[in-house]
């Protein structure tokens, strides 16, 4: 008998999180303990997490050091399957047995001996059966997975953003969100500006715990779902039975905005409006945001990223000047012309998204007539793809090239409401305004015994 025994209770699912499983499993076991008169010394529980799958089980790894520890010298579960499914695991579990001495065994559905070959063998048998079951049942399921996919109806058990349990009905409020931060992001705004407001205002998650966070909001934002897509292992399979929030040509906007590589400038300062705009009038490198010794923010030349280390100027009066610079470059009628043009650039926009459909299209058919109707062969099915596959990346990069445009055709009315804006955006908005307008900020060195900020030193080179 042992002196210290233990048990382990695992349940693979548990969605409510009420872990009724593993505590009717402990009951159970303690009424096995109590029967035989084995001591427990403790007690192990990995709830919702499957021994198939091989994701880590903290309470399982703890218990085999334990037993290493010489702390416990018997094990009782409530079935052999709640302790493995995977027969390498049965045979790790094994070698630390022997190393440690643990001979006693127990499961409310019946004893395995270990001391036995016989047991052993038996256990092994009960391991491979169990790994076969697995194996059957995660088949089953990928298989109707995808048959409910293709057939257009949800899969998941999780409530997405944007709909109701069950996937198949909006919830209002949720829509409203979700183009709300669709056209927030289309006008320039961040997707941390966005994150952090809605945080602000308590907006919850669909799950209702957490804080909002970018790469949430952006996995939202470009979900197939969203859109009414069917999507199954990564691949649209159909058209979902769900309402579509966002239509797909806005989709293909969000996508060509969220990797324009222009956006990802901003990783120095966050509190840097013109980090990555400004350039070295001396040697033409790229200014750096750092502040001076008096711990003032500054845009500094430095010899560490290949520049001359001859020119320091103080932001904030800098970010003023181009600020208002900005303003009012947005009053002249040439801009204005130039918001025109971009607001024009919609109809090449709907081109570009119309022609990218319809290569999409082709791709589709032509997989269709390669691996499911043969009617063509590999070579020339390798071929075609190439070529589609290059006409796609080329519409996707025109559309990032173009989505900075898309600032000037949603910038408010009117000066007042443009510094309205200016104040209550973010700094990502901010800075997609200033880069949709100015390409460079060229610093000029300081006179010689200057000690205030000179306008004349700075150079805006504009797009238009």
């Amino acid at each position: 008998m042992p002196t210290s025994a233990a048990i382990y209770c695992r349940i693979s699912q548990d969605v409510e999180g009420r872990k009724a499983g593993v505590h009717r499993q402990e009951a159970d076991c303690r009424a096995l303990a109590e029967r035989r008169e084995w001591p427990i010394g403790e007690t192990y529980i990995d709830n919702d997490l499957s021994a198939w799958t091989g994701r880590a089980r903290p309470s399982y790894r703890r218990m085999l050091a334990d037993i290493e520890a010489g702390l416990i010298d018997g094990v009782i579960v409530w079935d052999l399957d709640r302790l493995h499914r995977r027969p390498l695991e049965l045979e790790e579990f094994f070698g630390i047995c022997d190393r440690a001495g643990l001979r006693s065994m127990a499961s409310v559905s019946g004893d395995v001996d270990l001391s036995t070959d016989d047991g052993r063998f038996h256990a092994r048998i009960l391991g491979a059966v169990a790994k076969k079951s697995s194996d059957d049942t995660s088949r089953r399921l990928k298989r109707k997975l995808e048959e409910l996919a293709r057939e257009g109806k949800p899969t998941g058990s999780k409530r997405p953003f944007g709909y109701e349990p069950g996937g198949l009905e909006v919830r209002q409020a949720e829509v409203k969100l979700i183009k709300e931060a669709a056209e927030r992001v289309l006008a320039g705004e961040g997707l941390r500006g966005v994150c952090e407001d809605w945080n602000r205002r308590g907006v919850s998650t669909a799950t209702g715990k957490g804080r909002w966070q970018n790469a949430i909001l952006k996995r939202i934002l470009l979900s197939p779902r969203v859109s009414g897509q069917s999507v199954y292992r990564g691949e649209i399979v159909g058209k979902g039975q769900w309402p579509a929030i966002l239509d797909q040509d806005t989709q293909e906007r969000l996508q060509a905005t969220l990797k324009d590589k222009s956006r990802g400038q901003l990783v120095v300062a966050r509190s840097y409006l013109l980090a990555g705009f400004c350039y070295c009038a001396r040697c033409g490198a790229r200014l750096v945001s750092r502040p001076t010794q008096k711990k003032r923010r500054a845009y500094r030349c430095s010899v560490t990223f290949g520049g001359c280390d001859g020119i320091v100027i103080v932001a904030d009066p800098l970010e003023e000047l181009v600020r208002e610079a900005v303003f009012v470059a947005l009053d002249t009628p040439k801009l204005r012309e130039a918001i025109r043009a971009a607001e024009g650039d919609d109809t090449v926009q709907a081109q570009l998204l119309e022609t990218l459909r319809q290569d999409e299209a082709v791709l589709e058919q032509l997989a269709r007539d390669h691996y499911a109707d043969r009617l063509i062969t590999r070579a020339e099915y390798l071929s075609a793809r190439v070529a589609i596959e290059e006409r796609i990346k080329t519409s996707r990069r025109h559309l990032e090239a173009r989505s900075r445009d898309s600032v000037l055709t949603r910038l408010p009315e009117g000066a007042g409401g443009l510094r309205e804006a200016w104040e209550t955006r973010g700094l990502d908005w901010r800075r997609s305004l200033i880069g949709t307008v100015i390409e460079k900020v060229i610093v000029k060195p300081a006179r010689l015994g200057a000690n205030r900020f000179d306008p004349e030193r700075v150079n805006l080179v504009w797009r238009v």
